[in-house]
């Protein structure tokens, strides 16, 4: 039974993160690869050339968290815990408006109109210059998140970032290389060499970004309130419904039940409260086929009676 539930929960990892980025720690997100499926938000903020880069700081790896081990697509990442000057070269995407506003894997809200990126295994948050051979483009990106998850991409940029450098079209090779803390603290990562003043703390809004609440495409998908930062509010999209409660610690019990004793299913699982009820749920999937045949395995290799919810 064990053996089935964990082909299925494969299976729905594979259905939700196919299209390629970042969100829970850790909590992957597709990267978008399909038109229609992502994309750009109804209205596109002007003079997004103008948003300044990240600006390092020193912050501190910590172990767990967003930098623990994780699982996605039946592939094992060990995210670095080492602070060193990593180099790649690859492919570029960029993900927005179906992750706008989201929690990214470090926890902090996704904004695609910020200068941020996502990494499948460099220590969380990181900070990156990425270049775009092509024109000789540069930018500052901090790394907040994890993905791509597509073979041969390294690095999934915001939407700006991606402007920026003039990837925005589609995937294009890049040059990425993570800034360690002594290159941060010399500010040897500007272009004059020299380092500007000390950040003492990221901004929960990046400088020059627009606000995230002016540019949501989608509800919310932020806590209820400070006592239940498990439970978000109800989401668009097609989910599978694992039980719904009255109260918030049946509905939490649930919660762990099942990420303890299935944690591939993890970045899948999420509480909404809706209508009164807390409601466990899987999600969100593509489309329908793909919701009814995991709540098939899932009835087929569990007790659960999980139903298809669409909002």
């Amino acid at each position: 039974m064990l053996q089935r539930l964990t082909l299925w929960l494969t299976l729905g990892l594979t259905l939700a993160l196919v299209t390629g980025c970042a969100t829970r720690a850790p909590n992957p997100l597709p990267a978008p690869e399909r038109a229609g499926r992502d994309g750009l938000t109804a209205e596109v903020p002007p003079d997004l050339l103008k948003v300044p880069d990240a600006v390092p700081r020193v912050e501190p790896i910590r172990p767990g968290g967003p930098n623990k081990p994780y699982e996605v697509l039946g592939e094992r990442y060990e995210p670095l815990l080492e602070d060193r000057p990593y180099s790649e070269k690859g492919l570029a995407s960029w993900y927005g408006k179906k992750f706008h506003g989201r929690p990214t894997a470090s926890g902090e809200t996704y904004n695609m109109f910020a200068m941020t990126a996502a990494h499948p295994r460099w220590p969380l948050p990181s900070y990156a210059r990425v270049r775009n051979p092509a024109n000789g483009r540069e930018v500052i990106v901090r790394v907040n998140d994890r993905g791509p998850f597509s073979k041969g991409r390294v690095i999934d940029l915001s939407y700006t970032a991606a402007l920026k450098l003039d990837v925005h079209r589609g995937v294009a090779p890049v040059e990425i290389q993570r800034l360690t803390f002594e290159e941060i603290r010399a500010g040897r990562w500007t272009r004059e060499g020299t380092p500007p003043d000390p950040v003492l703390a990221a901004p929960a809004t990046p400088v020059g970004a627009p606000d995230i609440a002016g540019t949501q495409a989608l509800r919310e998908a932020a806590p209820v309130d400070d006592a239940a930062p498990q439970v978000r509010a109800p989401s668009p999209g097609i989910w599978v419904q694992l039980g719904s409660f009255k109260g918030l610690d049946n509905a939490l019990a649930l919660k762990e039940r099942v990420r303890q004793q299935w944690p591939q299913a993890e970045p899948l699982l999420t509480t909404f409260r809706d209508r009164g009820l807390h409601r466990v749920q899987l999600g969100p999937f593509d489309s329908a086929e793909q919701a009814q045949e995991a709540a098939r395995r899932l009835r087929a290799s569990s007790e659960l009676q999980p139903l298809i919810v669409r909002r």
